[in-house]
């Protein structure tokens, strides 16, 4: 099953972030994947992803409005940047081409 990990944050820490990772999961889960989301908001991180889920994932979704902490974590994980905005309007899209992505690495 496919495994998709994000890490959300925004400028402000506050609405936007949780907002993102739960349209995220919401769209993730539409697709019939696995999904987890750390968010590093206002109250720090929260639902941390842990070596497990970072070597687990297919793909891995972060938020570029501000910068994620532990970043190099995902390194050499196929990474997608969006905004934060994308994240929580236009979720569906972003798993539209991951999918198109997955399916033309299988």
């Amino acid at each position: 099953m496919t495994m998709i990990i994000a890490v959300t944050a925004c400028p402000s820490g506050v609405a936007h972030t949780y907002m993102a990772a739960e349209a995220i999961e919401r769209s993730a889960k539409a697709q019939g994947w696995q999904c987890k989301v750390e968010t590093q908001g206002s109250i720090g991180l929260e639902n941390e992803l842990t070596a497990e889920d970072v070597a687990a994932a297919d793909v891995v979704i972060l938020t570029k409005d501000i910068g994620i902490k532990f970043e190099e974590r995902f390194k050499g994980k196929t990474v997608v940047r969006v905004a934060i905005s994308d994240a929580v309007k236009r979720a569906d899209a972003i798993m539209e081409k991951i999918a198109a992505h997955l399916a033309e690495k299988a």
